[in-house]
């Protein structure tokens, strides 16, 4: 039995909240901001108390845009943002588990080499294939849309292999009662792994999700067009780099909030089965 101390539980409560308040102090200050004017942000100190403009600073960058290169409304720029993060996030999911199921359950010459050609993948990220991939969907009239914004980056191989460890832990009796039974591959696949694989593609979902709703060099090299911006691109495009120019950080700091809105939304409602997904050993 693990001895309850007072001291102990108040120091790790103290420590919990002081990470709790180092974490969410900045945020609050982005809130803060954007809610005043733009000569109130620019103040020094500026107040940390809410102002009086959290109505008109967001529906001006919802509906109208910001100042700055990126004229396109914000609620355009987070609907590209979520088409994009929905489309790595549910490409990476369908692409990876079928090609797990191909790996373990498919007898085929060199099935190992082929996965571990998909593996050395993981050495070569965006950045580094970033020229050929963009011929390539530039040739193929892709620039400017939601394909070229999610099909070259679907494929994800740390997804496979995630996929592939868990497919080893299930029984091989499993397969062989569904073989007697007389479902073919597909209905295996459908009936028994999918169910069985819910909270891995959940845990995988979320990661997947914030990792294309963060998506920034890929979507900024292939979309010249305002409409299809997404909100990180955005954002960027918001702050002036000339010298006359300023900068409304009143609507950047809007546009900051609610582009943190999103992916927060999918973390908090998938919580569960995110932790359940990382930590559950028995399956």
């Amino acid at each position: 039995m693990v001895e309850r101390r007072p001291f102990l539980d108040f120091l790790t409560h103290l420590v919990l909240i002081i990470g709790i308040v180092i974490v969410a102090f900045p945020v609050y200050v982005t809130f803060v901001a954007s809610t005043l004017t733009a000569e109130e942000v620019l103040d020094a100190p500026m107040t940390l108390i809410p102002g009086s403009h959290f109505l008109s600073n967001y529906a001006t960058v919802l509906f109208k845009g910001g100042t700055g290169v990126a004229a396109a409304p914000v609620s355009t720029m987070l609907m590209n943002s979520m088409i994009m993060a929905l489309g790595i996030a549910l490409g990476k999911i369908a692409i990876s588990i079928i090609s797990a199921f191909a790996v373990v359950y498919f007898k085929f010459p060199l099935r190992k080499t082929f996965f571990w050609m998909i593996f050395i993948t993981l050495m070569l990220p965006v950045e580094v294939r970033i020229l050929p991939t963009y011929k390539v969907v530039s040739d193929l009239g892709m620039l400017n849309s939601y394909f070229g914004l999610t099909v070259p980056i679907i494929a994800s191989a740390t997804a496979t292999f995630l996929f592939r460890q868990f497919f080893l832990t299930i029984p091989d009796e499993l397969a062989e009662a569904a073989r007697i039974d007389g479902a073919g591959p597909i209905r295996f696949f459908r009936d028994v792994l999918l169910p069985l694989s819910k909270t891995s593609i959940a845990a995988l979902f979320v990661i997947q999700f914030i990792y294309g709703w963060n998506q920034y060099l890929w979507p900024l090299l292939i979309t010249t067009e305002k409409s299809m911006t997404p909100v990180v691109v955005g954002v960027t495009q918001m702050i002036s780099r000339s010298g006359d120019a300023t900068t409304d950080w009143n609507l950047v700091m809007a546009t900051v909030m609610l582009a943190m809105i999103p992916p927060a939304v999918v973390v908090i409602l998938m919580q569960k089965w995110f932790v359940k997904g990382l930590v559950e050993t028995e399956k």
